[in-house]
């Protein structure tokens, strides 16, 4: 309901160095999606990279008129600035395993085999599978 606080995490509550990923650039997905989940204080946090390196840091939409995952939302936005193809994706939850919906727009515009990485709501790593 608007207005209402809801508890959440934030930036000094969560682990500082929770997933054990060793690419420095899926690191900075991590710390991405963290920062962006604990800033709005919302159910999911996700960020992706595109082909050319840039990055997209996304948090769930849930309006009254309007549901979107943050995998959804960071998807949409790397379309939006003309990515081409995704190379990465880390998304923070509750969820034990993938989105089928978010794999799937993963798959659309990144093809089959990008990497998602998945955590929990601090952060410990859950799984990663390919989209």
């Amino acid at each position: 309901m608007a207005g209402e606080s809801r508890p959440g995490p934030t930036l000094s509550t969560m682990p500082a160095d929770p997933h054990p990923l060793t690419d420095p650039e899926d690191r900075k997905l991590l710390t991405l999606a963290r920062s962006t989940r604990a800033r709005t204080r919302a159910a999911e946090g996700a960020c992706v990279r595109d082909r050319d390196g840039r990055t997209y840091a996304a948090a769930t939409v849930a309006l009254p008129s309007l549901r979107l995952s943050a995998v959804q939302v960071a998807v949409a936005m790397a379309v939006t600035s003309g990515a081409r193809g995704l190379e990465a994706v880390v998304v923070l939850g509750e969820a034990a395993g993938p989105d089928d919906a978010d794999l799937a727009a993963v798959r659309d515009l990144g093809g089959p085999g990008v990497p998602v990485h998945l955590a929990g709501p601090d952060g410990t790593p859950v799984a990663s599978v390919a989209s």
